[in-house]
């Protein structure tokens, strides 16, 4: 007897969305926004990631891994990635939506 493959879409139809997935989905998007953000300004720089890593204090990987939205990173670890690529850390609460 075979079994049937379910695909994605199906799955994630047949699996309530829980506040703790929509958590990570959204900490998964994070850590993506800012890997993103550090590969871009790295690139602009004309930096290579074993460059930046020197500069932060970090190994190539690390910030491979980094950039690739593997890791939490901690305050610290951002601010050192901040001035490594010559910009200012900011962190701010912002609404999550405006009224009108």
């Amino acid at each position: 007897m075979t079994q049937q493959r379910t695909s994605l879409g199906d799955a994630r139809q047949a699996r309530p969305i829980t506040p703790e997935i929509e958590e990570e989905y959204a900490a998964a998007q994070l850590r993506f926004a800012l890997g993103e953000a550090v590969r871009r300004q790295r690139r602009e720089l004309g930096l290579s990631q074993a460059d930046l890593g020197q500069r932060a204090g970090m190994t190539q990987s690390a910030v491979a891994r980094f950039e690739g939205g593997g890791t939490v990173p901690t305050i610290p670890v951002l601010d050192r990635l901040a001035r490594a690529l010559d910009l200012q850390l900011r962190v701010e609460f912002a609404p999550l939506s405006q009224s009108a």
